[in-house]
């Protein structure tokens, strides 16, 4: 490994270092999503026409009996229902719930307002740059994980 590698993983510990510390300062009886279940609900949500959870699995690149887990806290939550799949009348769909549109907008908006104190003072330009850098960085990392896991 490189120095600059070496340098790049600092800074990435660092930066969940950083966004571990912003999901413990979520207030405590504030309205929004548990901690740890915003990117399964948001998966959940992009997927408009409902899913099953073996297809969110796929999607989030996780174990199907984590899915599971953070599936029933949601629907526990009242933040996600199962419906009954029109297609396949033994199987269920998952679906946001109006409660769950609520908490999901409440959160984003709340995580929205810190990465913009967060960038203050960055440019458009910047945070464009660094928003593409991400993308590319996470998309290398993932294709890579799926290439070793094909093996």
């Amino acid at each position: 490994m490189d120095a600059a590698t070496a340098e790049l993983g600092g800074r990435l510990h660092e930066l969940l270092k950083a966004i571990r510390l912003v999901k413990q300062r979520r207030p405590l009886g504030r309205p929004g999503v548990p901690v740890g279940l915003l990117g399964m609900l948001a998966e959940v949500d992009r997927l408009s026409a409902g899913c099953h959870a073996r297809e969110l699995a796929a999607r989030a690149a996780l174990d199907p009996s984590t899915v599971s887990r953070a599936v029933a806290a949601l629907v526990a939550s009242g933040l996600v229902a199962r419906e009954p799949d029109q297609q396949d009348g033994r199987a269920s769909v998952l679906v946001v719930t109006p409660a769950g549109r609520a908490a999901l907008d409440e959160t984003v908006g709340w995580y929205g307002e810190i990465f913009d104190r967060a960038l203050d003072g960055w440019t458009p330009e910047e945070i464009a740059s660094f928003s593409r850098a991400l993308k590319r960085f996470a998309g290398s990392l993932i294709s890579q994980e799926s290439m070793e896991a094909a093996r």
